[in-house]
């Protein structure tokens, strides 16, 4: 099993940017996706996650201005982020609760991380 996360880069104060991250392997269930980001000299913090039933939950500094959502036929996890602030910049790494079919129990995995540079 295996996250691939893509869509960072840089972009100016007030831009937009849409993370991906797309879960592939041989999957029984997936339960709960979401992103986290760290920024230099500082710990990993939760962004956004969602339950495979649609419940969401942010941090309080991204509320307003970021949205996940989710394709579960896809088994992608997507972050649209608005009106982004130079605070912002981080790498930031998808996460997923997923049942591998060789397993009877749930495991945690990581993507790999993507910049996202928020500067003028």
């Amino acid at each position: 099993v295996q996250l691939q996360a893509s869509g960072g880069g840089l972009v100016q104060p007030g831009g937009s940017l849409r993370l991906s991250c797309a879960a592939s392997g041989s999957i029984f269930s997936i339960n709960t996706m979401g992103w986290f980001r760290q920024a230099p000299g500082k710990q990993r913090e939760l962004v956004a996650v969602i339950t495979s039933g649609g419940k969401m939950d942010y941090a309080d500094s991204v509320k307003g201005r970021f949205t996940i959502s989710r394709d579960n036929a896809k088994s992608t996890v997507y972050l649209q982020m608005n009106n982004l602030k130079p605070e912002d910049t981080a790498v930031y790494y998808c996460y997923s609760v997923i049942r591998p079919r060789s397993d009877q129990f749930s495991r945690s995995y990581w993507g790999q991380g993507t910049q996202v540079t928020v500067s003028s």
